[in-house]
């Protein structure tokens, strides 16, 4: 399976504002930026067009045409703010310019500095970015909940987040300061459709728990699991199955850096990727079971040899 998103987990985590057709077109991008490796420089420009819009999300011609329009006039102005390591925060622009090609059906956007460097400097280690694959977010129609879908994916080693304070969590999910002010409104309009879709269209289920100072909300916390269905349907062979449920993530990570050396592997590798690039993306495919039954020979040959 291919379309990896993957940010760094401050890029994750950042405080931004963007529509669900933004946010798409950004998916978009990184997934192209690193698969390609067009884009991955603020001198080259990457062109995303209306029909892989169209088949990526599920939707018509035509939404993807006004989606790359709606790019052109709003996406250009739109910025995020990311906490660096020392405090400090860093403004950035998600773009730094765009060209729509008016009756081509495309568009070409130049990422920036910034966005780059977040999606690109990939060091193999899972607990400073977060990737997850474009079809488990394609299906939802809330830009909530593919935000609160990114945000759970950094902590999918665990299943559980810590507490989300909530004013850093609003603005995490893209919400104003005067948008939803009131709880009710916040949880009927915001979090319930966004927990919704997730457990409707992504592989996992997700609940949440709501924490309290005094009388009043002040942060929101979840738990979530893989749908076991997925994960079952997707292997024939019992004995298959159990090494892969056995498989735990520091192994998951140790054997993909393995692969990701293996000659044998090459068919697999994207050219314009590094061995650490590779091995995020095979320790992503391992995650799925019909990908790890493929890579079970690869695997063993890697000395992977499950109790």
């Amino acid at each position: 399976m291919t379309d990896l998103v993957v940010k760094s987990n401050k890029l994750v985590q950042a405080i931004q504002t963007l529509s669900l057709s933004e946010t798409r077109l950004l998916q978009l991008a990184i997934v192209d930026a690193r698969e390609t490796g067009q884009g991955l420089s603020t001198d080259e420009p990457l062109e995303l067009n209306a029909t892989r819009y169209a088949k990526a999300f599920n939707v018509s011609p035509d939404t993807a045409y006004l989606a790359l329009i709606e790019a052109e006039d709003s996406l250009f102005k739109r910025q995020f703010t990311i906490t660096n390591d020392d405090g400090t925060l860093t403004k950035s622009r998600w773009i730094q310019d765009v060209n729509y090609r008016k009756g081509e059906g495309k568009i070409l956007v130049t990422l920036t500095r910034v966005v780059i460097e977040h999606v690109t400097k990939i060091d193999g280690f899972e607990q400073y970015f977060t990737s997850y694959h474009l079809k488990k977010t394609a299906d939802f129609r809330s830009v909530y909940a593919v935000r609160l879908y990114e945000l759970l994916m950094q902590w999918k080693s665990v299943g559980k987040t810590p507490i989300y304070e909530l004013n850093k969590f609003r603005s995490q999910l893209g919400i104003g300061v005067n948008e939803y002010t009131r709880m009710e409104a916040f949880k009927r309009r915001v979090l319930d459709i966004a927990l919704d879709q997730i457990n409707e269209f992504s592989d996992i289920t997700v609940k949440y728990e709501q924490h309290k100072k005094g009388r009043a909300i002040s942060g929101f916390s979840f738990t979530f699991k893989q749908k076991k269905d997925a994960f079952a349907k997707a292997i024939n062979k019992k004995s298959t199955y159990e090494k892969f449920s056995k498989m735990t993530d520091p192994q998951r990570h140790l054997f993909a850096h393995k692969l990701a050396e293996l000659p044998d592997m090459g068919k697999y590798s994207h050219g314009t990727e590094s061995y650490a690039q590779f091995a995020i993306r095979i320790a992503e495919m391992l995650t799925d079971a019909k990908k790890f039954e493929e890579l079970l020979p690869y695997l063993k040959k890697v000395g992977f040899a499950p109790a």
